[in-house]
């Protein structure tokens, strides 16, 4: 039987939070209100990583508008651009609310897998007004368990091993984000593999050699310690990418006539705009209804549907905000970020606000991580992220000059940053290494935190009892783990009930 001592799955004593050294007295009020010489930044870092934060997640104002604009069960469409307008409004706002209230450097935005699942409950069962009314009730339920402590007593109660699992899977997601995201990995179109290379297996467009060129530039950048080289990687591949673009006329993926184009642009086409300024249409906002979900298909369903959004937007935020405050050295000794609370307050009324701006769920971006690895420290960089997601609603022309092809790279740089703390985890005990392998490794193959995080709970909570060491395990974990197994199991669940 393993040794049942509680040094078995502490954090190795490297994976120690670094000493904050002699504290610096600050310089002015901003630098005091936001700490950020005590956390050994300068307000052009934050700024710097602001707006790197901004790029590498400007992408979804264009993508989310694409999840949401397919029709609903009574046939009604959403407005694309005013969907866009208001998925950076809500963005803008709530990441400098984040900022200033959180104080730490996480941007928000409707979350990604969260808003194809409301996109797919209002195609098969409600109306738009209807779903976007019961996202709006889980994020006000996650505010409830906020204000009685019970989100960060979960979050707390997640043993080391798991956390930094948990950062080390969204290493490995971001960069399978960034991969797909640029074309690079793509579903195979033959043979019997399920995914491939380029186009069948070679780099035979020429977006997929932009994003090439920018991943190596900017791993040149990083590597050589420059100042800025997330962001330089960045400006220099949209430039290359507008140069190739008007020369080669590559085209976008999806045509005008509905034929596919593979060796086309992911997203946006990087082209100069006709128009720097367009006037945003905020008319939807507001556009939901609170309970109609349960009239049209009964209160269990409904009740079940809000579970599944609940445990998905709890979750994703549990594994961001592990890993950004761990590339940004930002937790304790147990893993856990110091005065959290005000920034799961924040995430949770994001995720009623994204409903009830009819965008859907708002949550914390992995993608901050970009900004950190770019100096971000502070709530500042936050505050900069916001403000040029508020520019982009008046400026969304210019946005879009910016493609997925030089966003791309980033997310595979800071991947392999926060894949780092691989040798932080134990792995001479199975009981422990099972659950972190699992961990990491649905996250990308399913493409899901939460995905990754529940069956390493689970599994942890298992595996620990099977050991004889089930008092080791935190009462919450037990809970949480009863509400994975109802959470992967939703489906027959609901047919049962």
């Amino acid at each position: 039987m393993p040794d049942d001592t509680e040094t078995t799955d502490a954090a190795p004593s490297s994976a120690k939070r670094r000493s904050a050294g002699p504290q610096m007295k600050p310089r002015n009020g901003l630098d005091r209100y936001f700490s950020i010489t005590a956390r050994r930044s300068t307000v052009g870092r934050e700024v710097r990583g602001g707006v790197v934060t901004f790029f590498t997640m400007a992408y979804i104002v264009v993508l989310n508008p694409i999840i949401l604009s397919g029709a609903d069960v009574d046939g009604n469409t959403l407005d694309f651009g005013s969907v866009a307008a208001v998925t950076a409004l809500v963005a803008g706002v709530l990441t400098i609310v984040m900022g200033i209230v959180g104080r730490y450097p996480f941007a928000l935005a409707a979350g990604l897998g969260i808003n194809a699942v409301v996109a797919a409950y209002a195609a098969t069962q409600m109306s738009w007004p209807e779903i976007m009314g019961l996202v709006v009730l889980e994020g006000l339920l996650i505010t409830v368990l906020v204000m009685t402590g019970f989100r960060k007593a979960v979050f707390e109660a997640i043993p080391d091993q798991l956390k930094t699992a948990i950062a080390v899977g969204i290493g490995f997601f971001i960069a399978l984000i960034g991969l797909v995201d640029s074309g690079f990995v793509r579903r195979a179109q033959t043979g019997t593999v399920p995914i491939t290379f380029g186009i069948d297996g070679s780099l035979a467009s020429w977006p997929q050699l932009v994003f090439v060129i920018g991943l190596l530039l900017t791993a040149v950048l990083v590597v050589r310690k420059v100042r800025g080289a997330l962001l330089i990687g960045l400006v220099v591949t949209t430039v290359v990418a507008v140069v190739v673009e008007a020369i080669a006329q590559v085209g976008p993926t999806f045509l005008a006539d509905g034929s596919v184009n593979p060796k086309g642009w992911a997203l946006q086409v990087p082209t100069l705009p006709d128009q720097v300024v367009g006037l945003p249409d905020f008319s939807q906002i507001g556009q939901f209804s609170l309970f109609g979900g349960f009239s049209r298909i009964g209160v269990v369903a409904a009740l079940l549907i809000v579970f599944a959004l609940m445990l998905a937007d709890f979750f994703d935020t549990v594994g961001s905000v592990t890993a950004v405050g761990a590339e940004a050295d930002l937790l304790d000794e147990d893993k856990n970020l110091p005065r959290s609370q005000p920034v799961l307050l924040v995430d949770s009324l994001a995720a009623a606000a994204g409903g009830a701006a009819s965008v859907s769920s708002n949550t914390t971006y992995v993608e901050s991580t970009a900004g950190v690895a770019d100096g971000a420290r502070t709530g500042l960089a936050s505050v900069v992220t916001g403000a040029l997601f508020l520019v982009a609603t008046l400026f969304s022309p210019l946005v879009d000059v910016v493609p997925s092809e030089a966003a791309s790279p980033i997310l595979v740089i800071v991947g392999a940053i926060l894949i780092a703390q691989v040798k932080n985890l134990h792995w001479d005990d199975l009981a422990l290494a099972i659950p972190a392998f699992l961990t990491i490794a649905l996250m990308p193959f399913t493409y899901s935190i939460t995905n990754g995080i529940g069956a390493g709970v689970i599994s942890y909570v298992v595996l620990m009892a099977a050991t004889g060491r089930a008092r080791r395990v935190h009462a919450l974990m037990w809970v949480v783990g009863v509400l994975f197994v109802v959470y992967f199991a939703i489906e027959p669940v609901q047919q049962l009930l």
